[in-house]
């Protein structure tokens, strides 16, 4: 016979001197079998009750509660056993406390099995359960919050899992890419179906870089709605990956930035074409042009420029008015646009000038290098520009005949580089004028052009010695009312041989003689000095003045300005510098060091002719830009012009979302005045207002709204 298990003790016999009971006769009675070995064999805690009280527990029991077989048996299970459940069915598991014998608390899960005269009660430590339940519901809680989170946001949050494709897409996927989220999840290869035929090779080629560890990110890429729409995407992608670098899981975000390409892409033709024709601009004609000399110079072919200005566009404007002189400059455009070769490129200069670029003139023949070929190339280009200008223009009922003068040069003969080709152009153009009305005329070095600009130049440098100068100031309106809020100093040379010279005239000439750093000190003098006595005279506004591109490299210029206004004692905040468009995008890095420090400083900052250069909006919302001046040739009949009035609104929301105030330029009638101001331009300046005056008749301006 086998010794008897420790512990076990019967309500129905004493215990011996040992403590220990006899397992087998108690027990029998109660289940109707010999169980004592097995029950003290099973690893679980188990109580036989009889009667609602303990009429047997084994070792693991015992240990459980801290209390010896000889204490337990006989205790009704409601005192061991906290929110006690009678009448369970076998099996139903239930949580309770179990008092131990230390007087502690112990949660453990209930299972009760009836038998016919007893109940066996199994018991286990709860608490490695109660931690796994509340774990498993902290995570179904954070994922709970992570799909609302995800599937609030406007973009697509996908998961996905190697060799597994796609395990997770955020419902957004069906409103941007017009599939469910089971469809694409489904099918493995729908990402690369739905991606655009022209960026499909480029987009596979970086996701295979990504997966290699080759790159962080995908670029921005198409896709096609399975409805034939055209969605940008851009996908920002965190890898998971194991200790050899093996892609493990994806997990990315796709944002639709469709709307964002559509303008940038709507800013970047503004930036490189003309509003009113739709030409190339100058910036896109240099740009072209340097690469047309390029490929000249591998080749050995040539490069012609020809500069085209009208004769009589002042007389039309002045007759018939501005409308009718931008009629005429779309219909020229289109003219030009037909005359020209698939190689060669038609821009709009400005005003009533035109560019052409006559690229890849073939000069060789017989193996040798022959320039009249080119030469007659370009005179036949010259004489088609001129015969299209012979029949008569309709001006809205009105024909109009035209007269053009143009200036030729060509690489490699008159120059090396462009910008000495388009300025070569520019002074043939000036001599076709002058001796050959609507002709055109072949660069030739000196003649009397060197002499008219070393006469020019030699008076340009006597004004800046004797400061023959004089600022105008043009007053900025807020449209909201009509009040003056500032004003803009323009500055005006008085020649010696009589009149009033516009900067336009001489800025640029003054830039080459290195004369505009005099001429700037002289400004920000004049200008500080002047604000002063408004400020004494009790008038407050602001005022601002421009900076030329070569001013703007000179070092410290930041400090001098600086100083001049501290010694004028004007407060910085009261003075805008502007600067173009270009020249603030010439030298990004440079510009935006010294940007920073003004505006450190308080003063404000305005960007000129915003529209006519070549910004990069990623650099421009990075600049500290207070004020986007529009320039006027886009404010010019914007209100009759569908084009023009959807690029100034697009220029308006861009100052708008970079948090910087939109100012038209330019402003000449009602109708435009009434225009910007209901598309949310905030300041304006322009004839309609005032023209530049004195700075004696500003104050009466004040008093009242303009006009």
């Amino acid at each position: 016979m086998s010794p008897r298990p420790k512990g076990l003790r019967s309500p129905r016999s004493p215990a011996d001197a040992s403590g220990l009971v006899d397992a087998h006769a108690p027990i029998s009675p109660v289940l109707g079998l010999d169980t004592a070995p097995l029950l003290f064999a099973v690893p679980e805690a188990l109580l036989v009750l009889q009667d609602g009280a303990v009429a047997f527990a084994n070792e693991r029991a015992t240990i459980l509660i801290g209390s010896s077989g000889q204490d337990l048996v006989g205790r009704p299970v409601r005192e061991l056993i906290a929110d006690w459940r009678d009448g369970l069915e076998n099996a139903a598991p239930f949580e309770a406390a179990l008092r131990r014998a230390d007087g502690s608390s112990l949660p453990v899960e209930v299972r009760v099995t009836h038998a016919e005269t007893a109940s066996v009660v199994s018991l286990r430590d709860a608490r490695g359960l109660i931690a796994a339940r509340d774990a498993d519901a902290a995570r179904q809680e954070a994922e709970a919050k992570y799909r609302t989170l995800v599937e609030q946001i406007p973009a697509i949050v996908y998961v996905d899992v190697e060799g597994s494709g796609t395990t997770y897409v955020s419902p957004q996927i069906e409103s941007i890419l017009g599939v469910t989220p089971e469809e694409y999840c489904s099918s493995p290869d729908v990402w690369h179906r739905l991606l655009h035929p022209d960026d499909r090779a480029q987009t596979e080629a970086e996701y295979t870089a990504f997966l290699a560890g080759d790159r962080n990110d995908l670029l921005d890429y198409r896709m096609l709605t399975p409805d034939g729409r055209t969605v940008w995407i851009r996908d920002r992608a965190q890898a998971i990956r194991d200790a050899d670098g093996h892609v493990l899981l994806e997990h990315g975000v796709m944002f639709d930035v469709t709307e964002l390409k559509e303008a940038e892409a709507a800013v970047a033709h503004m930036a490189y074409h003309d509003g009113l024709t739709g030409l190339a601009n100058r910036a896109l004609f240099e740009q072209t042009l340097e690469l047309a000399i390029a490929r000249a110079e591998r080749s050995g072919d040539a490069v012609s420029v020809l500069y085209l200005d009208l004769d009589n566009f002042k007389l039309l404007n002045d007759s018939l008015g501005h409308q009718a002189g931008d009629v005429l400059l779309e219909q020229l455009a289109e003219r030009l646009r037909a005359l020209t070769r698939g190689t060669d490129l038609v821009a709009r200069q400005g005003g009533d000038e035109f560019l052409v670029l006559l690229a890849d003139l073939q000069r060789g023949r017989n193996g040798e290098t022959d320039e009249e070929l080119a030469v007659a190339s370009t005179e036949h280009a010259a004489i088609r520009l001129r015969e299209a200008l012979k029949a008569p223009f309709d001006l809205m009922g009105t024909p109009f005949y035209a007269r053009g003068s143009i200036g030729i040069s060509m690489y490699p003969r008159d120059a090396l580089d462009g910008r000495t080709l388009m300025k070569n152009a520019d002074a043939a153009m000036y001599r076709a004028k002058r001796y050959e009305p609507g002709g055109h005329v072949f660069f030739a070095s000196g003649g009397d052009d060197a002499l008219e600009r070393l006469s020019f130049s030699t008076r340009l440098r006597q004004a800046v010695e004797r400061e023959h100068w004089l600022l105008h100031y043009q007053p900025v309106v807020d449209l909201a009312d009509g009040h003056v809020t500032g004003v803009e100093a323009l500055i005006r040379w008085q020649d010696v041989t009589g009149g009033i010279v516009a900067p336009g005239e001489f800025i640029p000439v003054a830039e080459e003689l290195g004369l505009i750093e005099a001429i700037g000190e002289w400004v920000m003098d004049a200008v500080t000095h002047q604000q002063r006595a408004w400020r004494d005279a009790g008038l407050d506004l602001d005022v601002s003045f421009n900076l030329s591109p070569r001013e703007l490299w000179a070092p410290h210029l930041a400090e001098r300005i600086l100083g001049k206004l501290h010694d004028a004692g004007v407060p910085p905040e009261s003075i805008v510098v502007e600067i173009t468009e270009s020249t603030a995008m010439a030298d990004p890095d440079r510009t935006q060091r010294f940007l920073n420090e003004l505006r450190s400083w308080c003063v404000k900052i305005a960007i000129d002719d915003f529209g006519t250069g070549y910004s990069s909006l990623a650099r421009l919302k990075h600049m500290p830009v207070d004020i986007l001046k529009i320039d006027r040739a886009f404010v010019r009949d914007v209100h009759a012009d569908p084009r023009l009035a959807g690029m100034v609104r697009a220029m308006i929301q861009v100052a708008q979302s970079l948090d910087m105030v939109p100012l038209a330029e330019g402003i000449e009638t009602k109708a435009e005045y009434e225009f910007l101001r209901a598309n949310g331009c905030r300041l304006a300046q322009g004839f309609w207002f005032s023209r530049p005056v004195p700075a004696e008749e500003i104050p009466a301006l004040l008093g009242r709204p303009l006009p």
